[in-house]
């Protein structure tokens, strides 16, 4: 099945990837109830038309969040084969999101209690969850990564690639957003490497357009896709980049001659607000993924009804990705179709628990 041409009519609505923290302890395992939950969204007709799974960590180094599953042991593939298992069986398609969080991670996530990894030694300013309580810590210092590690780096990914092939998903999604490794290497504001990997924007370019093609090796360009977050800053203010425009219009230029599936674009981190000169960005990406042959432009971050419409009518996108009324609302597109009204979500029920909040929203 391709993700291009099933693209749900007049509602082109995908499911956004959702860190929720539940996995099963130890060994972070998705199971039974992971299953559930996404088949619960999956239908192919008041559902997500394409579900993006939780970020999921390629490598026990990858994680940085308390209860995330992981695709790099072979329990942690078996449990996602429960999950794509019950998806299809609804009539779903769910691909998986492969994340490194790089420095975005504490000692007490890593193995062995090491610093965590990046392209750089300067900590993230943020913190992340550390426990089943949901204390919080800052991210720990991190170290960085020596030339020759970077290509056994991209090997974790080409192996999760093939991790998520056997666990049955219809495909991947790089995430390469929201301060993770591959934006730590991406931008100029992080990155202060002087080797191949750092410095000008052709060199910062290069992981990134690896373990794309490493990926691309696994699965094909068709059903492979990319997930970038072309906003200049975040609450704790340290991920910048001298030329926004540039950066990003020139990393999905490279994108687009790999022919990957789709670019994922987070547009803000707020319902209506987006940061100025964003819409120039946005416009050079889409430019590169004009839909079709040339790969679908899919829009997510902050989206309304009235404003999903806007952006599909408009031809600004090819798809609108939801994420938090997808948690409330498990037959969202339905909903968007036919003006129903929406479930509003409770924020405290996002990270760790159990069903409460996860299993449990009603249909309309």
């Amino acid at each position: 099945m391709s993700l291009i041409s099933e693209q749900g009519g007049r509602w082109p609505i995908w499911m956004a990837p959702l860190t929720r923290s539940r996995a099963i302890q130890p060994g972070n395992l998705p199971g039974a109830m992971q299953a559930e939950y996404y088949a619960q969204r999956a239908d192919p007709s008041d559902g997500a038309v394409v579900i993006i799974s939780e970020a999921t960590p390629i490598c026990p180094e990858g994680h940085g969040y308390f209860a995330t599953p992981g695709i790099h042991q072979r329990d942690q593939v078996q449990g996602w084969k429960q999950v794509t298992d019950k998806v299809h069986r609804v009539g779903g398609q769910i691909i998986c999101q492969l994340w490194h969080v790089g420095r975005v991670s504490h000692r007490s996530l890593q193995p062995e209690n090491q610093d965590p990894v990046s392209s750089t030694e300067q900590p993230a300013k943020s913190k992340t969850y550390i426990d089943a309580q949901g204390n919080r810590a800052p991210c720990s210092t991190p170290r960085s990564l020596s030339s020759e590690e970077i290509p056994q780096l991209v090997e974790s990914f080409r192996r999760a690639a093939s991790n998520a092939m056997e666990a049955g998903f219809d495909g991947v999604e790089i995430h390469g957003a929201n301060g993770y490794l591959l934006e730590q290497f991406l931008r100029s504001g992080i990155n202060d490497r002087t080797d191949q990997y750092g410095g000008s924007l052709e060199n910062r370019l290069r992981f990134c357009l690896e373990v794309t093609a490493a990926v691309i090796g696994v699965w094909g360009e068709e059903k492979v896709g990319y997930r970038v977050s072309p906003i200049s800053g975040d609450l704790a203010g340290d991920r910048g980049d001298e030329n926004m425009l540039e950066t990003y219009g020139t990393l999905a230029e490279q994108l687009a001659l790999l022919k990957i599936a789709f670019l994922d674009v987070v547009e803000s981190f707020s319902v209506g607000q987006r940061e100025p000169g964003l819409a120039e960005i946005c416009q050079r990406m889409r430019k590169s993924f004009s839909g079709g042959p040339a790969g679908l432009y899919l829009a997510g971050g902050g989206y309304t009804r009235e404003s999903a419409r806007d952006a599909l009518d408009s031809g600004r996108c090819d798809g609108v990705i939801f994420g938090r009324d997808f948690i409330s609302n498990p037959d969202l597109r339905r909903r968007l179709r036919e003006d129903l009204p929406l479930t509003p979500w409770n924020r405290r029920s996002f990270y760790l628990g159990g069903e409460e909040g996860y299993t449990d929203w009603p249909l309309a």
